[in-house]
């Protein structure tokens, strides 16, 4: 099967809304404002060249995997990563990876980070792999600013 990766569109949003559906680790990462069409439309605004898609050849508007990165112009996070659970184990996870690593190259970017749930052991293990390293120095703070965004664990 032929996936070809592209940019993020706003047109894209249902199919990558359905698409985080698709597993309950990508689920548990949405919140209801930030990942509303009227938050990812700004988010795409603000990163244009970062985010991509994957998709099957023959069907170019269904999503099979997705990769969210933005920068602030200094460092670049990974916001989301997903693949549907029918398409792993066959590298379109790292081709997402590539291609928005190599952007965030192309912007000056130098450092990338990414968040991943402690007991989701497949993408912990997927990111080591990616020369991702745990950093244990840090303390991660959150606060939310809008009552509708859950403050988190």
């Amino acid at each position: 099967m032929d996936i070809i990766i592209r940019a993020v569109t706003i047109e894209d949003y249902d199919t990558v809304f359905e698409l985080w559906n698709s597993t309950e680790q990508s689920r548990r990462a949405l919140n209801p404002v930030d990942d509303s069409r009227e938050g990812i439309e700004r988010y795409l605004k603000r990163n244009p060249t970062t985010c991509f898609l994957a998709c099957e050849s023959n069907h170019a508007h269904k999503a099979v995997g997705v990769i969210l990165t933005g920068h602030d112009g200094r460092r670049a996070i990974i916001h989301h990563m997903c693949v549907h659970p029918d398409y792993r184990r066959q590298g379109i996870a790292a081709s997402l990876l590539s291609r928005a690593e190599e952007a965030l190259r192309q912007e000056g970017i130098s450092k990338v980070f990414g968040l991943v749930f402690k007991d989701n052991d497949g993408a912990n293990a997927f990111w080591e792999n990616q020369g991702y390293t745990l950093r244990t120095n840090l303390n991660y703070r959150n606060k939310s600013l809008n009552q509708d965004v859950p403050q988190g664990e």
